[in-house]
């Protein structure tokens, strides 16, 4: 089902193609669990939209893209987070307009939820699991992403 933030369009411009491009970014937040050490993926939902989604956002004016993904992490899960690499970047139409969202892994340091109007859940899920609850198919391809970043290091 589509969400009304997410209408696809795979004919959408890129961000080069149109200045109006919507920029975002986030982070596919992990830690290790605290119960056997496995890896957990962090997914957080909005009940404006009834989906679950990577902790991402608007940047700000004149703010560093990965400045923002953090800033986002912490607003909505309530989690300080460690960057690392790159992921991919996801490109699509929402309310109209292109959107770009960069992402980066970031492994959770400390913190704690507190649910808010934006986010009233979060979810620490294994890979397979988390890839499974994710609303947006597009968003499960950041899943592998991680999954290779975390084996290459």
């Amino acid at each position: 089902m589509t969400r009304p933030e997410d209408p696809e369009d795979p004919k959408a411009p890129s961000a080069s193609e149109d200045s109006a491009t919507v920029q975002a970014a986030g982070c596919v937040l992990w830690r290790r669990s605290p119960v056997d050490g496995g890896l957990e993926l962090c997914l957080v939902h909005r009940p404006k939209y009834d989906d679950w989604s990577w902790p991402k956002g608007k940047v700000k004016r004149g703010e560093d893209p990965l400045a923002g993904a953090l800033r986002e992490v912490e607003e909505e899960t309530g989690c300080t987070a460690s960057p690392g690499a790159e992921l991919r970047t996801m490109r699509y139409v929402a309310n109209g307009r292109p959107k770009q969202v960069r992402y980066w892994a970031a492994e959770a340091v400390s913190g704690r939820f507190v649910p808010n109007e934006e986010v009233d859940r979060v979810l620490w899920l294994p890979p397979a699991a988390a890839r499974d609850r994710l609303t947006q198919p597009r968003d499960r391809l950041l899943v592998d992403d991680l999954l290779a970043v975390l084996k290459a290091t």
